[in-house]
């Protein structure tokens, strides 16, 4: 099979590389191949079953059309400052202007027009001084909150017009291998787990996402496409009542928090908060378990979910950090017997696992039913769980209230973006023909980035 550009993978990097080429007139064949389904045809069972079924062969809140996207929280930051590295690739001003018109073309698809964090300047003004009072930086980014329904319908949309355009779509396929010769890609090599198909083509771009990055990390090595070991995130998913975050929810809706505690100083940060949200089960490859949140337009809880999460950098003689963030989501996986493991910040400090009926005297109720009730720090390294406490310590001084006893930690949290593939401004890698977006190259953390990286490679396809 023959095609002009081929991308590897429906996620919002692959998606808004084939739809700026359509905008910009390029007359090229596009073909996108994707491991899953449809947007349309994607069925999470858990709504129906109340537990997690853990699908095979993949898992339809990370793997289809968007990728994570249409079941995330669909919120999109709008600052250069939120979302990864690329503005050191390509510059702020670049990035920062490419951020305003992707937001643009989410609006023409139907986003909400209201942006969360704008205004209420003298409760930021005071919510960051406490901060400062405890060590933290606040980045107050406006966000567009698209919520998980609307992410859908939206991301539903989306696909439509590149079907209508042209764009040819292979669902079910799994990228196995690049097709390279005499240091040049050439194509694919893709299978339906009945048959392999080569796709050749004249551009390749590989947009696998987190769940992807792994795979590209083995990619990689296997082809000495350059590469460096980067940042791996390892942390938990904090839930609160919506009483305790009341007043940062209304004044920013989401609050980036940045500190270096002691004793090892590693970044620790705030990510993802979900007000009124859900804690949500996400199933990858070799059934590892991990924990995410989600935070819907019209259905809301009583409480808030964020993510605290802990970055290390591994030098030599060590250079497998997806492979080391894994090891961690396995042994965790073990003492929850296959589930996420939930346990009171409180019963951290007495040195002590949290039991089933604890949670059930609690004023706190946690959102993620089928977690169970355990002993984190019997699998969550040292160095991570003392930044961690430390960290939740400091945001206390920011949000009274959020390091009470009942407050509830589940893990593990892992994000999986840590290999970095080398690249030039114009997005091109050591290997001729090859190109690598999003989340899996390393450059970008979430939807807009992400988005937005795709909408600069689009552009340069369609000038070539």
């Amino acid at each position: 099979m023959r095609t002009d550009v081929v991308i590897v993978g429906a996620g919002p990097s692959g998606i808004f590389t084939a739809l700026e080429m359509l905008r910009r007139g390029s007359r090229k064949k596009i073909t996108i191949v994707e491991k899953g389904r449809p947007v349309e045809n994607r069925r999470c069972p858990k709504a129906q079953t109340g537990v997690c079924m853990n699908c095979k062969p993949y898992c339809h809140i990370t793997t289809g059309f968007s990728g994570a996207g249409a079941f995330s929280d669909g919120k999109l930051s709008l600052s250069y400052e939120v979302g990864g590295d690329l503005p050191t690739l390509v510059g702020e001003t670049l990035v920062q202007d490419t951020i305003d018109y992707t937001d643009r073309i989410y609006l023409e698809f139907g986003a909400d027009t209201h942006v969360e964090g704008l205004g209420n300047t003298e409760k930021v003004k005071e919510i960051r001084k406490r901060a400062i009072r405890a060590g933290l930086k606040l980045v107050d980014c406006p966000i567009r909150h698209l919520g998980t329904e609307k992410a859908q319908d939206i991301y539903y949309s989306i696909e439509q017009e590149l079907a209508r355009r042209g764009v040819e779509m292979l669902f079910g396929y799994e990228c196995t291998t690049l097709l390279l010769q005499d240091g040049t890609c050439r194509g694919v090599c893709v299978t339906d787990g009945k048959t392999e198909m080569q796709i050749e083509a004249a551009t390749t771009v590989v947009a696998t996402g987190r769940r992807g990055a792994d795979w590209l990390e083995r990619i990689c090595q296997e082809n000495d496409i350059a590469h460096q070991p980067g940042t791996v995130d390892i942390g938990v998913r904090v839930e609160v009542r919506n009483e305790v975050m009341e007043t940062v929810n209304e004044t920013l809706y989401e609050s980036k928090l940045v500190g270096y505690p002691k004793p090892f100083k590693n970044k620790v940060r705030t990510f993802c908060q979900n007000p009124g949200g859900f804690v949500s089960q996400e199933n990858y490859d070799n059934d590892l378990a991990v924990v995410n949140g989600h935070s819907y337009k019209e259905r809301k809880s009583d409480n808030t979910n964020l993510s605290i999460l802990c970055s290390h950098n591994f030098n030599q003689p060590f250079n497998q950090p997806i492979a080391y963030a894994q090891k961690v989501g396995e042994l965790t996986n073990m003492l929850g017997a296959g589930h996420i493991l939930v346990q009171r910040y409180g019963d951290i400090l007495d040195g002590k696992r949290t039991w089933q009926k604890e949670l059930s005297r609690s004023n706190l109720r946690p959102t993620l039913p089928d977690a169970v009730a355990g002993d984190i720090t019997a699998a969550m390294p040292y160095r991570a769980m003392v930044n961690i406490l430390g960290f939740i310590q400091a945001v206390d001084q920011v949000v009274p209230g959020f390091a009470s006893t009942e407050t509830l930690l589940y893990s593990p949290e892992l994000k999986f973006y840590s290999n970095r593939v080398k690249m030039d401004e114009t997005l091109s890698t050591s290997i001729a023909g090859l190109h690598c977006l999003g989340d899996s190259s390393g450059w970008t953390r979430g939807l807009m980035m992400a988005s937005v990286m795709g909408v600069l490679m689009g552009r340069r396809l369609a000038e070539e």
